[in-house]
């Protein structure tokens, strides 16, 4: 049985949502534990074990751990197709593949400059600078993302929910995190309100233990 060890709030979520779709579709079961990072539960040596960068996710499989949010999904659509996380028409496959790596490798690392600054630079002002250029540059990133909702038929990748989608949702909750009202992103908003009703995604919010929006200032 699959295992996923995910950070509360965390992009972890993706996944964790992404097998909650997967159990709707194949009725396959899953373990999960939680990793409660504000603790610092992810650099006990017990998890350093599994993933010695101390992040979250990891899936175990078989034992064997897999981490980064990118070769999680890739496994997890390989191995259960029939769920339809990602398009299985060639091009289709790619240009989706080409999204998740620009949320994964873009859109991720901003706001992470804007949360946790003191990753680089330990000056004060330093800092302040990190986070007010970052959440400009994040509202940049998730206006992109509206339009790329104000095309969704329903989803991002057509008639079927994606790893794209889940991505989303992450993102506008950190928005809020950051001071960006989703109110000010309305399209955004009410495709984040929608989905997150879905059975898969309010089983993993609950599971989580965490509000979909929480508004503070950046």
């Amino acid at each position: 049985m699959l295992k996923l060890y995910f950070g509360p709030g965390a992009c972890s979520f993706v996944p964790h949502a992404a097998l909650e779709i997967i159990r709707a579709a194949t009725g396959e079961a899953f373990e999960t534990q939680a990793v409660k990072l504000h603790k610092g539960e992810q650099k006990l040596p017990e998890y350093l074990a599994l993933n010695p960068l101390g992040l979250v996710p990891v899936l175990l499989v078989e034992g064997k751990p897999l981490t980064q949010i990118v070769a999680i999904c890739d496994y997890l659509d390989r191995r259960y197709p029939q769920a339809g996380l990602l398009p299985a028409e060639p091009s289709q496959h790619t240009e989706a593949m080409s999204q998740l790596a620009w949320m994964n490798n873009t859109v991720h690392p901003t706001f992470t400059h804007v949360f946790m600054p003191q990753k680089f630079a330990d000056d004060e002002a330093a800092k302040a600078e990190l986070k007010r250029f970052n959440c400009a540059l994040f509202r940049m990133q998730l206006e992109r993302i509206e339009g790329l909702l104000a095309k969704a038929s329903p989803y991002l990748c057509g008639e079927r929910i994606s790893f794209l989608d889940l991505y989303a949702v992450v993102f506008l909750r950190w928005g809020a995190l950051a001071g960006i009202d989703p109110d000010s992103l309305p399209a955004y908003k009410a495709f984040v309100e929608r989905i997150a009703a879905l059975p898969p995604l309010a089983a993993a919010l609950a599971r989580e233990g965490i509000p979909l929006f929480s508004l503070r200032k950046a």
